[in-house]
């Protein structure tokens, strides 16, 4: 089970406050993970951090600061947006358990897997979400929706553990109607060669004269919305990259 626990990494946005990381730490070790990632902490390390970590401290040592949300999810080939609301967005959304399941399937097929929180007082931006396949939401009263993110972490580590749990057999309570995929690895391809794929895609819909940068009308983030909600396996990835280059080539120069 340690296996899969080790393939999920928790990635914190922005967090304003040190003591929200340290008590995200301590949220993680207590349910086995220990991938902490950050992103332009405010304050990191810290010694306010340090004490709410209560002996998960080893996390925040360890744990890799990137400037921005993309390389610290460029080995993942499965990311999850958390929000404790629903967006109005057309966007695939899941509930907590699901999603811990999901995750579990996806590091069972060898994939990293990210599940990001974002800033304390906004979330992510539009661009932090792109990069992200599914959304993760925690079901909260809806009359009070002010979930802390560490108290966000600590859900989600949860059901991240219980789903591993009954992936190896122990009793556990999976969502009802979920099951399991036999059609193959659930995702193959990592953050960083979706980015790849989409500056080659929007490359060639310039040269084509089918997409126009000056007046975008949202158009690359519709694309990519459907090719991150399609979770392409490898071989689709490379006639996708194929085709686009062939394109490239019959083009005209310049």
């Amino acid at each position: 089970m340690q296996a899969l626990l080790d393939r999920l990494h928790v990635v914190m946005v922005e967090t304003s406050h040190p003591g929200n990381i340290g008590a995200a730490a301590r949220a993680m070790k207590t349910m086995g993970l220990s991938g902490l990632r950050l992103v332009s902490p405010r304050c990191h390390p810290s010694a306010e951090a340090t004490a709410r970590a209560s002996g998960a401290d080893d996390l925040l040592m360890a744990a890799p600061v990137y400037g921005e949300l993309a390389p610290a999810l460029a080995d993942c080939t499965l990311v999850f947006a958390t929000t404790a609301r629903i967006r109005s967005l057309n966007w695939p959304m899941l509930d907590a358990r699901e999603a811990g399941h999901l995750a579990i399937e996806t590091a069972a097929a060898g994939g990293q897997v990210g599940m990001v929180f974002g800033r304390e007082d906004n979330g992510l931006s539009n661009e932090e979400l792109a990069l992200c396949q599914r959304m993760l939401r925690i079901p909260v009263n809806e009359g009070f929706d002010s979930l802390n993110i560490a108290s966000a972490v600590q859900v989600v580590c949860y059901e991240l553990r219980m789903a591993a749990l009954a992936h190896g057999g122990q009793p556990s309570l999976p969502p009802v109607g979920f099951k399991p995929r036999a059609d193959g690895p659930l995702a193959e391809i990592t953050v960083a060669e979706m980015e790849r794929l989409f500056v080659h895609l929007e490359r060639v819909l310039v040269r084509i004269g089918f997409h126009d940068p000056t007046a975008p009308r949202r158009l690359m983030p519709r694309l990519r919305r459907l090719f991150q909600r399609a979770m392409l396996d490898r071989h689709e990835y490379s006639i996708l990259r194929g085709w686009l280059a062939a394109t490239e080539e019959a083009l005209p120069p310049g």
